[in-house]
């Protein structure tokens, strides 16, 4: 079973998987996640007169800090030179779309600080939303896209 893990070493122990002999390739990820709240809110948002402040501009910022730090959030995950993150909200009648798209050359993956990106926007959006919303909830974060490709 072991050996099934990458982060697992032949006695099951957690470790940090060696990317040292791997070539810095251009790696991209498309993350999506969306959060369901009540029109009121929806409407709030788009008229920005939640208390809180701008939410949308708020949550993009969160996200793109978290994409930055996942290294430091999520244990034995890579610390990656990020070169680009974009966070998009895609406003629904009953939720927003959040979708994050990053970018690096590096040895290894930048999936997980899409998938950070898009869980600490959606949790911003919550936190700046709960006084006016009890029911809101998040769903469907998910990968949708990577990519590599050689660089020359």
């Amino acid at each position: 079973m072991a050996a099934e893990f990458t982060h697992l070493d032949e006695n099951g122990n957690a470790r940090m998987v060696d990317v040292s002999h791997k070539p810095r390739v251009r790696r991209t990820a498309t993350a999506q996640g969306k959060i369901y709240l009540s029109p009121l809110t929806i409407e709030k948002i788009q008229t920005n007169t939640i208390a809180k402040g701008n939410v949308l501009a708020t949550a993009r910022i969160a996200g793109i800090m978290a994409a930055k730090r996942c290294s430091d959030l999520i244990p034995l995950t890579h610390l990656i030179e990020i070169e680009h993150v974009e966070v998009d909200f895609s406003i629904e009648a009953d939720s927003i779309l959040i979708t994050a798209h990053s970018v690096c050359t590096d040895k290894t993956g930048i999936e997980m600080e899409s998938l950070t990106a898009v869980s600490i926007a959606a949790l911003t959006i919550y936190d700046m939303c709960k006084a006016v919303d009890k029911a809101m909830h998040i769903e469907n974060i998910r990968l949708l896209e990577k990519t590599k490709e050689q660089i020359a």
